[in-house]
């Protein structure tokens, strides 16, 4: 397939990269600096593009089979994030515009603002407050893609991210903002980058997880 990756020099996105080229895949790699993709492939078309404009994003959509992004913004304490819903506004209208239909997104577990009431007290009282503003655009997000009805987009939330590769294990899922145990408390609270990009690029030979969002960790 051509893919199109945003986010590609992230931690997740390098593995998204690298995993992709591994499986036969064209790659386009959209970046702010080219030189911090430490890759080179054949198959991978590294390009400079502004992820707000989708004047920017369009030239480099056409012809693609999806596109991925693994874009990250760093949380704020005293101001709003607001990255992910501005980037995603210009992601489909540029999808629009270059015939493309296909998207998948991460996000995070926890992103709906009631979803951590049965988490760890380390987690609820700690960690929460403190990516809270990432979290709640990153919901933003999600909100704005459950209202788009001609793309078929994917989120899939992991819980907190390791820089591990990928690994043989299993994942487990849930369509919803984490994965419940036996006793519907949270099940795991970290899963390798690796694991994420393989679980990313798992939903091009499927369509179970079309116009849904999935948390999901390994076994």
């Amino acid at each position: 397939m051509k893919i199109t990756v945003l986010g590609a020099t992230g931690q997740t996105g390098q593995y998204l990269v690298n995993q992709a080229l591994q499986q036969g895949h064209t790659v386009t790699a959209i970046v702010r600096n080219p030189g911090k993709l430490a890759v080179h492939h054949d198959n991978l078309k590294v390009v400079e593009a502004d992820i707000f404009s989708a004047d920017s994003l369009k030239t480099h959509f056409k012809g693609q089979d999806v596109i991925m992004s693994c874009l990250g913004f760093p949380a704020s304490i005293f101001s709003a994030v607001t990255g992910y819903t501005l980037s995603m506004n210009a992601m489909i209208n540029a999808m629009r515009e270059a015939r493309v239909n296909r998207i998948i997104t991460m996000t995070s577990w926890y992103t709906e603002p009631n979803s951590g009431a049965q988490s760890s007290y380390l987690i609820r009282f700690l960690l929460l407050p403190m990516i809270r503003s990432v979290l709640t655009n990153m919901y933003e997000m999600e909100q704005f893609l459950q209202k788009t009805d001609d793309i078929s987009w994917t989120v899939v939330r992991p819980p907190g991210l390791k820089n591990l590769p990928a690994s043989a294990q299993e994942f487990l899922t849930h369509e919803g903002y984490f994965v419940p145990d036996s006793s519907g408390n949270p099940a795991g609270s970290a899963v390798g980058r690796g694991d994420v990009a393989r679980f990313m690029l798992s939903l091009l030979n499927s369509n179970a997880w079309v116009k849904k969002g999935v948390a999901i960790t390994t076994k």
